[in-house]
């Protein structure tokens, strides 16, 4: 007869070993599980509203939903795409007429004073005609088409995790509450402890969305009166990039008003590039100041205390630990809330 704590020591491995293969498979679709978890969170309400509105419809309504996401997503980068185009291919006609009409020296004659002599002295060691050009060119196309074959593979890979996402948004959203329920029966917690759990990180996510759009926001409207102070080109194209990078994590708006500024300064417009450079200081504060305000909505601790745990999420986990980062916290706090309560402290 098996010893009862024999039969539990191996009931209890047998239940590490289906958690570690269970982590092992759902490793590599982490990232966007936990997007569509996230984003599902947020936006249930708006689901639950929307379904309502539809007399009950929920399936219609989660698809309604995913569409607006995916609308969400692909009409930005597409416009960037179209615009980023057309300017590489303006860019591109620029060097083929400088090079054909004034050689490769011309290209450096038409930087300012402070680029020129740094400009000339790179561009000494080019060919100065367009044919060793071209030839040039032909022997490092192995190189490119490598280039070309990791940016298509990354791609691939990049709309296979926003698929993925994206169904995972829509069952989210179409059987939340069932998978509630279902987590309840099966986590060895007591009756509504993980509701509590999830609605805790609810709670968090919206704070985390919420602080990253307002603020990516707020850079983006300061780094767009930069860009009109300063006349630059389409600025409303650059704001709408602006915004975009200011929604990544741990890069802010600061890189994008110092390469305008840089572009700036590249085509002649000195005071308009110096003026950028500085611009982008105050701009890249308000991440730093704005975000950890924001947070205090869905976590209620010390504003350093949510700064440094954005910063360790990072550091620990990459761009995802953005998210992990406050969650884990949030974690943090309602076990020892519950452990408190069940102790009667």
């Amino acid at each position: 007869m098996v010893r009862a704590s024999t039969g539990r020591f191996v009931l209890y491995l047998l239940a590490g070993l289906a958690v570690a293969m269970l982590a092992l498979m759902i490793a590599p679709f982490a990232a966007p599980l936990l997007v569509a978890a996230v984003l599902a969170g947020a936006l249930y309400p708006l689901n639950e509203r929307l379904a309502a509105a539809l007399r009950g419809r929920r399936r219609v309504a989660a698809g309604l939903m995913t569409v607006a996401v995916l609308l969400a997503v692909v009409l930005p980068v597409g416009y960037l795409g179209l615009v980023a185009v057309k300017q590489v291919g303006a860019g591109i006609d620029w060097v083929r007429e400088a090079v054909q009409s004034e050689g490769v020296s011309g290209l450096a004659r038409a930087l300012p004073e402070p680029l020129d002599g740094l400009a000339t002295r790179a561009l000494q060691e080019l060919p100065s005609d367009l044919a060793r050009l071209e030839s040039l060119a032909a022997q490092q196309s192995g190189r490119a088409a490598a280039l070309v074959g990791g940016f298509l593979s990354a791609t691939g890979v990049a709309a296979l995790k926003t698929f993925l996402a994206l169904v995972a948004f829509f069952f989210l959203l179409l059987d939340g509450p069932a998978l509630v329920r279902w987590l309840d029966d099966a986590v060895p917690l007591q009756r509504g402890q993980v509701a509590e759990l999830l609605r805790d990180f609810r709670r968090t996510t919206v704070a985390v969305l919420f602080s990253s759009v307002a603020t990516a926001a707020v850079q983006s409207v300061a780094a767009s009166l930069g860009y009109l102070v300063t006349r630059v080109p389409h600025a409303a194209f650059f704001g709408l990039v602006t915004f975009l990078i200011a929604l990544v994590p741990a890069l802010g708006a600061a890189p994008v008003v110092v390469g305008v500024g840089i572009l700036q300064l590249g085509t002649g417009s000195r005071v308009a590039g110096f003026v950028l450079l500085a611009w982008a200081v105050p701009v890249s504060l308000i991440d730093n100041l704005l975000r950890p305000m924001l947070l205090r909505r869905g976590l209620a601790v010390n504003p350093v205390v949510i700064f440094f745990t954005l910063l360790g999420g990072l550091a620990a986990f990459g761009p995802v630990g953005f998210l992990l980062g406050p969650l884990s916290l949030a974690f943090l706090l309602a076990v020892i809330r519950m452990f408190r309560r069940d102790q009667g402290m």
